[in-house]
């Protein structure tokens, strides 16, 4: 794949990736409402705590997803067949391993944990069945897990992409049919995770049919490339656990801190933030196998002029929406929780919380998910584990002394500023072979120049006379429309150059049927 291809693949995966979150998103808030509403309180309660367990599996990567990624993309260039089915057997049979002792624990310890989570006497045989088909479906998944990771590092991450999809619109039709049909608990549990396995044994079959030499057997695993492979997958995933100290640590400092009501407000001003973090993300959750492609053909110039246009059209992607989010902050917590008048705790945690991905987006999503896959991941393990612990005493620290939910929002933002630009967007411009002020020019003032109509409007929408601005959902609706409007407008206009318009007109033209005018002539 030509570098040219490495770029249109980039824009696809990309766009894939937002259809992906907006299905994922929207079926996810139906899911929830069907089985908030058609299951029993504990029911509910079961359900939510097993796919708990399951979300928190991540922890049991231990990186080899990433190492996946990268092995994948590195040996794929060289077409090292024999290689790459040590690598993928040794990881393949060391999560199917792990995947045993983890099940075989929890199957012989399903009484006492059933116990454990109190449940009542009439649901405790059926919850210890459920729980029980539960760790089976997923220990088959981790296994098959590792080929949606194989894909991204071919470069197929729109084809990752469909799958999760199939996999999300799979478990809402099951959710929808167990509801209708009045279907058992049990009967739920089991086809929703059906739904899980499914996908990934396709993954499989699909990664395959790219890697004809590649095969998978028990006597391929290897001690030397597991040692080999896991000096990556420490590193790797060091990151990942300093990611989750950092970004999953706010509740368990308020509770301990403030008690565990404090919580509520919290979550009500930090939601916003949450959903502009998993809207802003994709360029950067896409650029890594192609990371690791370019840096495995030593191509530095190719890396370099990707990381600049990754940050820059990151940069260009999640501006408009953080403009619209700050300004309209209190419309937004209302609409999401239906509380009238958010507090200023809210709004304050809120906006700061905000900026703090806002930030992330700037100088950590790209750089780090890039050079994790390019050669910079013990750097890049330092850097994640200092922020993270100065973080974490930041957060608790402040929210001790303010007494407010304020000090942990601060706690995540002063640190992530400081490390972003005072290391990171340094180290940025080093690798894309610029200055540190002529990267800021290129990827955050000529994004802001354009927003400036935007903000214009923003303002006199925001502190006109004539009605309350935002006031209820169609207001906000309404004005958030325009002003975005504006926004797109104006970053097409002054933010984009003519070659980068010409080149987007063509895209979509060929995207809609059209031709291009140059093709027509």
């Amino acid at each position: 794949m030509n570098n040219q291809q490495l770029k249109k693949n980039v824009v696809a995966s990309a766009l894939s990736g937002y259809v992906r979150l907006l299905v994922r998103m929207g079926l996810g808030l139906v899911t929830f409402r069907l089985l908030y509403q058609g299951l029993s309180p504990e029911q509910f309660g079961f359900w939510s705590l097993l796919w708990a367990i399951f979300g928190y599996g991540i922890l049991l990567d231990f990186g080899f997803g990433y190492a996946a990624q990268k092995r994948v993309a590195e040996l794929t260039v060289r077409k090292d067949w024999d290689q790459l089915s040590r690598v993928l057997s040794t990881i393949f049979f060391f999560y199917f391993f792990s995947a045993l002792v983890a099940v075989g624990t929890g199957l012989l310890l399903s009484g006492p944990l059933i116990t454990l989570f109190k449940v009542g006497a009439e649901h405790r045989e059926e919850f210890r069945r459920v729980l029980s088909i539960f760790l089976v479906g997923i220990g088959l998944a981790f296994p098959l897990g590792i080929f949606p990771e194989v894909l991204q590092g071919q470069q197929r991450i729109t084809t990752a992409n469909n799958l999760h999809m199939l996999s999300t619109t799979a478990n809402f039709i099951v959710v929808a049919c167990a509801v209708g049909f009045k279907l058992s608990f049990t009967q739920l549990v089991l086809l929703s995770v059906l739904c899980v396995v499914i996908p990934y044994a396709w993954a499989a079959r699909l990664a395959f049919a790219r890697m004809p030499g590649v095969r998978i057997r028990p006597g391929l695993f290897s001690r030397a490339t597991m040692f080999d492979t896991g000096r990556f997958s420490l590193f790797a995933y060091a990151n990942t656990l300093s990611n989750v100290l950092r970004n999953k640590a706010d509740q368990p400092v308020i509770s301990s801190t403030l008690g565990v009501a404090a919580i509520a407000p919290f979550q009500a001003g930090s939601k916003v933030g949450e959903m502009f973090g998993q809207l802003t993300r994709q360029i950067a959750d896409v650029l890594s196998p192609t990371a690791a492609h370019l840096h495995a053909k030593g191509d530095k110039a190719a890396l370099g002029e990707m990381l600049l246009n990754g940050m820059r059209y990151s940069v260009l992607a999640a501006t408009p929406l953080y403009i619209l989010s700050a300004a309209y902050m209190e419309g937004v917590i209302r609409l999401l929780t239906g509380v009238r008048t958010p507090t200023p705790e809210m709004l304050w945690s809120g906006q700061l919380l905000l900026f703090w991905y806002y930030s992330l987006v700037m100088t950590h999503w790209v750089f780090k998910r890039m050079f994790m896959m390019a050669g910079q991941e013990r750097r890049m393990m330092i850097q994640g584990v200092i922020e993270a612990a100065i973080n974490l005493t930041l957060s608790i620290g402040l929210t001790i002394a303010l007494k407010s939910i304020v000090g942990v929002a601060l706690g995540s933002v002063i640190p992530t500023a400081v490390i972003g630009w005072g290391w990171l967007w340094g180290w940025a411009a080093h690798e894309a072979q610029t200055t540190r002020w002529n990267l800021f020019r290129t990827v955050v003032l000529r994004t802001w120049l354009g927003c400036i109509p935007m903000l214009m409007l923003v303002a006199a929408l925001r502190f006109q006379p004539w009605w309350p601005s935002a006031d209820n959902t169609l207001l906000l609706l309404v004005e958030g429309g325009l002003a975005g409007l504006t926004g797109l407008a104006g970053l097409w206009r002054f933010s984009l150059d003519n070659a980068e318009r010409e080149r987007f007109t063509g895209q979509l033209a060929r995207k809609l049927g059209f031709k291009p005018k140059a093709q027509r002539a």
